[in-house]
């Protein structure tokens, strides 16, 4: 009976956050798929920072804008757990408690509204991760799109080193994340993860570079990741901030599987229900 109880509520929950989406959403109701958790979280992106909600699944992330809190929800983004990293980060004087999430096709900064709160997601995120990984037999996803550097940090060209204007305006190198111009980056390259049907802007420094490991090594050296700079890898995503962000201030919330309930934080609720 408890079962049943649980799988009926469980179904109800994903329906409700189809529902949120609306019908350009994709549909989650798949079997075998759990909602974990859900919340609200700053996503830094190229411009600024704006509040997103959140939902994990115990296969799946999903995020989208806040349109009407609590009400509708559009621009929804799916990714596999396999395909997810996250890189726990130091806090900085501009921005609290913040994390990377690395995807194979975008990469961007996240923070809550407190340590506990990110402690939740990172330890929920990685504990879901490692039991679908050991339960499906699959290989943890290795290849991730390089953060971007946003507009605000960059007043001249990463490249030539010439100053942005209304006319000399500010791109996006998708091989190393850097802020460059158009002079500098006319090159274009089929990075299948991040676009596999279009080939994508990269700077004249990355199209020279022919060895893909040595790439890897001169982004590591040249660029310090864990700032308190967000970054993203998508222009189209950006967008109106979607509210206050003092909105984020509620906590997200857990599902306990041993009690079959769902109630406040708790960063290690899930993982204590399944020892």
């Amino acid at each position: 009976m408890d079962l049943l109880v649980t799988e009926s509520e469980n179904r109800k929950r994903i329906r409700k956050v189809e529902n949120f989406f609306g019908p350009s959403g994709t549909p989650l109701s798949v079997p075998g798929r759990v909602l974990i958790g859900e919340g609200r979280l700053v996503k830094q992106g190229r411009k600024k920072r704006a509040l997103k909600v959140f939902f994990l699944f115990n296969d799946i992330l999903v995020y989208g804008s806040i349109i009407m809190n609590g009400r509708w929800y559009k621009k929804q983004k799916l990714v596999a757990l396999a395909d997810i990293k996250v890189e726990d980060l130091e806090d900085s004087d501009s921005v609290k408690h913040q994390w990377l999430l690395c995807t194979p096709f975008k990469s961007f900064y996240l923070s809550a509204s407190s340590y506990e709160e990110k402690r939740g997601w990172l330890d929920h995120i990685r504990d879901c991760q490692s039991r679908l990984l050991k339960e499906t037999d699959a290989q943890p996803g290795s290849n991730f799109a390089m953060s971007w550097i946003p507009d605000k940090a960059a007043q001249k060209c990463m490249r030539c080193l010439k100053k942005f204007t209304t006319i000399h305006r500010k791109h996006h190198c998708r091989k190393c994340g850097f802020v460059v111009c158009n002079e500098c980056s006319k090159q274009r390259e089929l990075i299948e993860n991040i676009d596999s049907t279009r080939e994508v802007r990269i700077c004249k420094v990355c199209s020279t570079r022919d060895d893909e490991d040595n790439d890897n090594e001169d982004n590591d050296n040249s660029r310090q990741r864990g700032d308190s700079s967000g970054m993203q890898s998508c222009e189209e995503e950006e967008g109106a901030t979607s509210g206050d962000e003092d909105q984020m201030q509620t906590s997200s919330t857990w599902l306990d599987t041993k009690d079959c309930t769902w109630m406040g934080l708790s960063p290690f609720l899930y993982s204590e229900a399944q020892d």
